[in-house]
């Protein structure tokens, strides 16, 4: 399987020309004084567009707070975030909601699929909701691609945990975004079953030219992704590049075992 190469350093001051999604001193605090937690202190990391990243760390290091502000779901007290070369971080909230439908996909460990809809109107809803033109001719061929081309008239009651991950897959890239963001999305699978949904990001990386942030706890999923960025305590904590399950599982028990506050 193909890797992708270390990412290129490009002047400070201006967004790297080859990032899907870059953070620059990304800060974000909740409460105040001596209450305040600091869940991102100062991130600076640019992501490459068609590469596929696992987000890791022990509990408590910020990984969903990253995904948050990256995803423009929450706002970083202070740095910038930029997806695709567009700073977002201080969009308004109407822009920034037409952004999320047309250039961010979302997977969700609990699929969050709408029961009342078919499988392709679920697949179709981001343009739906963007908006945009309905492409069922688009979500027949995403739907094929992930397995499931002869389920678009069934409901997601009808399907198993798998194939509804597998419809939050298609649905997730039915706008072509500039960045998929995945939050656990193997956590409520099986062993069998998570390989096989990790299998269609990966192919959605190397065939479709998707990006992929994946948050995840899984040493094995992280294997999947050309890269393992760790986070401890809200910082950087290290990476690792084409990232075996082993030396992923020792980062981290290297990381759960640090004191809080450590330098990383």
């Amino acid at each position: 399987m193909a890797r992708r190469q270390h990412p290129r350093t490009e002047p400070y001051g201006r967004p790297a020309a080859h990032a899907a999604i870059e953070l620059r001193a990304v800060r974000r605090t909740y409460g105040r004084g001596g209450e305040a937690v600091h869940a991102l202190r100062g991130i600076d990391l640019s992501l490459d567009r068609g590469s596929f990243t696992a987000v890791m760390g022990p509990s408590g290091s910020g990984k969903s707070t990253f995904l948050q502000c990256a995803a423009g779901l929450d706002r970083p007290d202070g740095g910038e975030v930029y997806l695709g070369g567009e700073e977002i971080s201080r969009l308004s909230e109407n822009r920034l909601t037409k952004l999320r439908r047309s250039r961010i996909g979302f997977i969700f460990q609990s699929f969050n699929l709408l029961p009342s809809l078919t499988v392709q109107q679920n697949v179709l809803l981001p343009q739906r909701l963007a908006g945009e033109r309905q492409d069922r001719a688009r979500a027949r061929e995403l739907l094929a691609q992930v397995g499931l081309g002869e389920h678009g008239g069934r409901r997601p009651g009808q399907l198993s945990g798998g194939q509804q991950q597998r419809v939050a897959i298609a649905r997730a890239l039915i706008t072509a975004p500039d960045v998929v963001f995945a939050d656990e999305p193997t956590g409520a699978l099986d062993t069998r079953t998570a390989h096989e949904v990790l299998g269609l990001l990966r192919r959605a990386v190397d065939t479709m030219g998707a990006t992929v942030v994946m948050v995840t706890h899984d040493p094995v999923a992280a294997s999947f992704a050309d890269r393992a960025v760790f986070l401890a305590d809200g910082a950087l904590a290290g990476e690792l590049y084409h990232p075996d399950p082993n030396a992923v599982a020792e980062r981290m028990v290297t990381l759960a075992a640090r004191p809080v506050g450590a330098a990383a």
